[in-house]
């Protein structure tokens, strides 16, 4: 049976020693991975088919049945590594022979399936990392409805308090035109008490002059 000619390729390529920084067979030998997409796609892929375009390289693999394996490591919760795997239930190191069994799929579907490995240690390490995340939403939720609760007994008191300061504002307004009568009414009663004494020397000294002044009425009747 025939090989495809890409098949062919890419297995001279996963082969070949001396690019093993860039595309190598796992340690399993049932996948392969390219480990730096810009530096394959520059550097590789031109000598095997003519183009430096990954993606068009992604989609070829797709086409012969080729599934991405999404290692769970590499998943949401750790560090994104550029790092891609792919595998083939007939595409295994040293099993050339296997090859032919590959052939290019008719497209329908979906294209791409994902394969997710996840070993027992690994799944209760994420699921532990997991139930740390959500305590520690639940412990932020709390803290979040505690600070609110405060702040609005903050505003409460901050209402209360411009309350009083009002009130008193005004008591202290009240006071302070209560003292300005008082004063400007002492001040009317010393001037009244300083006229009084001016108004009793002005009478005596009429008395007085009027005492003096000689009787010359009967003065002169009496001469009649």
């Amino acid at each position: 049976m025939t090989v495809p000619a890409f098949i062919t390729k890419l297995w001279t390529l996963v082969e070949d020693f001396s690019t093993d920084e860039l595309i190598a067979w796992d340690s399993t030998g049932l996948s392969f991975h390219v480990l730096d997409q810009g530096r394959f796609a520059k550097d590789v892929l031109p000598l095997y088919f003519k183009h430096n375009n990954i993606a068009s390289f992604i989609r070829q693999l797709n086409m012969y049945g080729f599934r991405k394996i999404l290692n769970i490591e590499q998943g949401s919760l750790k560090s994104e590594r550029d790092d891609m795997e792919f595998a083939h239930q007939f595409f295994q190191r040293d099993r050339e022979d296997l090859l032919e069994f590959i052939k290019r799929k008719v497209s329908h579907g979906k294209a791409g399936e994902v394969d997710v490995k996840v070993r027992p240690d690994t799944f209760h390490t994420v699921l532990n990392e997991v139930h740390d995340v959500q305590d520690k939403q639940d412990q932020l939720t709390t803290s979040l409805s505690s600070l609110k609760c405060e702040n609005e007994a903050l505003w409460r008191e901050v209402a209360s308090l411009r309350q009083k300061h009002h009130k008193q504002q005004q008591i202290v307004n009240k006071l302070i035109q209560f003292l300005v009568s008082l004063v400007g009414s002492k001040h009317a009663m010393a001037g009244m008490k300083r006229k009084r004494p001016l108004m009793l020397n002005d009478a005596s000294q009429l008395e007085t002059s009027q005492a003096k002044i000689p009787k010359t009425s009967e003065f002169t009747f009496d001469q009649v």
